[in-house]
């Protein structure tokens, strides 16, 4: 019989990445100018989804629908204001927790943004044995179980609170777009201490006797854009492009415009942006992009430490990577849009990665190019460990043969409820994307489905979205065809489920 160490390594030690707003771009192997040698060495040793979506172009939804596989809408969180507060009733395990159930040592290192502290006043940490948490106690993000910053380094997260105090809420103003080269040591910034956090427990933590399931999870490339000096300095601003804009003054006819039409705080937001970045020089709104890239570049420098000290721990000899965000950022495309909230390439597609040992031979520095999205995921890493996959679930295993003919995407606004925009839904495939949306609130959606509107583009020939066909008769086959996967997509997924499990894993009606 193995012993306990020899059983481990039967499993792969699964190493989870993540960052938060990341374009699909900014990696180096889709853009020359930026520097992510960490990111591209995984590149070079694995499979990279060149076509991978999220769920939803905001962080709440899009982080519970990765780590739960369900879409937003079939669990019921939509947008920012939502989340799964009971843990007592939730649709599935968690990711976390499904490792944990397989026998893996797990440690979860930085942001999930669940939102379930908001409610539940002792919220669990859903299967991760060792946390961390690089924010306050009273931030609506504590975590019984967890280290918090706020506990273990207020000297720190006082001076970074300090440092941005006047980039508004999730540091997304304008001011937080502009940012600033950092006066905060690299420990006190969150992701610093975060992963100071991880680097600390790979040296001291691991338990020999089972795999590993270590999640490190970054706040930024998310604005504020306070970025260290070292990672400043590996740009050079006169190499850095001005962001195109489109030949047209005022986003009319989308579901962008019909958001902002009922989210008056978006429509502000917007244009006290615009109104900054229209009197910059073109060096100006460079510095914004510069610095953008900068935070990837930390990132990326963190994440290498982290794999070289797995690797001088001898948890890199039979793993799985996954590098991966929960959604992009406009940076200041459509007319100076920053952020996300919107169904446009740079806002739903992410990067994507999966390298290690544990790869079939033959798929290193490979590209796939077959639809992706983030709900696929938790069966792709079921897999691995040697765990059943829920048939429910609409995602499907990254590593195996069956696919989809596209992806699926869906935004409901940015207010709370009752005041979310009525739902717009995308459809991407390589070369053609349709989003179907209903202007006005959802409340008053019901009684006007007819005037459902669309958008239509050919990304090969319109690659920036800047030119709706959906009206255009020379697309007539092209749209009818998308309408009709989209509609059969999502009848077969609310066709499967989510039917609500217990604990043990069994349908709740039995």
């Amino acid at each position: 019989m193995p012993n306990n160490t020899e059983q481990a390594a039967l499993k792969p030690n699964i190493i989870f990445f993540m960052t938060d707003q990341q374009r699909w771009d900014c990696i180096g192997r889709y853009n020359s100018h930026i520097h992510t040698p960490n990111i591209d060495k995984l590149t070079a040793q694995g499979i990279t989804y060149s076509q991978a979506v999220c769920q939803a172009p905001m962080c709440v939804p899009s982080r519970t629908s990765m780590m739960f596989g369900y879409y937003p809408s079939q669990l019921g969180v939509r947008t920012n204001h939502g989340g799964l507060y009971d843990e007592d009733k939730l649709p599935s395990d968690p990711l976390p927790e499904l490792m944990r159930q397989a026998g893996y040592q797990t440690a979860g290192f930085g942001k999930t943004h669940w939102n379930h502290g908001v409610k539940n006043p002792v919220p669990s940490t859903r299967g991760f044995e060792v946390r961390a948490v690089g924010l306050s106690r009273d931030s609506g993000h504590y975590e019984d179980g967890a280290v918090m910053m706020g506990d273990a380094e207020p000297e720190g997260l006082a001076a970074y609170y300090e440092e941005t105090k006047d980039y508004g809420g999730g540091e997304e103003n304008s001011k937080g777009y502009l940012g600033c080269t950092s006066q905060v040591p690299t420990p006190w910034h969150r992701d610093g201490w975060v992963a100071e956090q991880c680097l600390k427990f790979i040296d001291e933590g691991l338990d020999e006797s089972r795999p590993l399931f270590l999640y490190l999870s970054f706040l930024k490339p998310h604005a504020g854009f306070n970025v260290p000096k070292e990672f400043e300095e590996l740009y050079d601003i006169n190499e850095i492009p001005d962001i195109a804009q489109p030949p047209w003054e005022l986003e009319q006819g989308t579901h962008l415009a019909a958001t902002d039409a009922v989210n008056e705080s978006s429509q502000i937001n917007y244009w006290e942006k615009r109104h900054v970045w229209e009197t910059m020089t073109p060096e100006e709104r460079k510095r914004t992009t510069l610095r953008y890239w900068a935070n990837c570049s930390w990132l990326d420098d963190y994440l290498g430490k982290a794999l070289e000290k797995l690797e001088q721990q001898g948890r890199l000899d039979n793993a799985l990577i996954v590098f991966v965000s929960d959604h992009g950022e406009m940076l200041g495309e459509r007319q100076h849009r920053f952020s996300k909230y919107c169904l446009y390439e740079s806002s739903v597609r992410v990067p994507m990665i999966l390298a290690g040992s544990y790869l079939p031979q033959g798929k290193q520095g490979t590209v796939d190019d077959r639809p992706a999205e983030l709900v696929d995921l938790v069966p792709t890493l079921s897999k691995a460990a040697g765990l059943p996959v829920n048939p429910q679930l609409p995602g499907l295993d990254l590593l195996g043969e069956t696919q989809r003919l596209g992806t699926f995407c869906e935004f409901h606004g940015k207010g709370a409820e009752p005041h979310h925009s009525a739902p717009a839904l995308m459809w991407r495939k390589q070369d053609y994307k349709l989003i179907m949306y209903m202007p006005g609130k959802l409340g008053e959606a019901i009684g006007r489905i007819g005037e459902f509107q669309g958008e239509l583009y050919d990304l090969a020939a319109d690659p920036n979205e800047w030119h709706n066909v959906y009206a255009d008769e020379n697309y007539a086959r092209v749209r009818e065809r998308m309408t009709g996967e989209l509609l059969m997509h999502l009848a077969c997924v609310w066709s499967r489920g989510p039917v609500f499990y217990d604990r043990h894993g069994l349908a709740a009606m039995e």
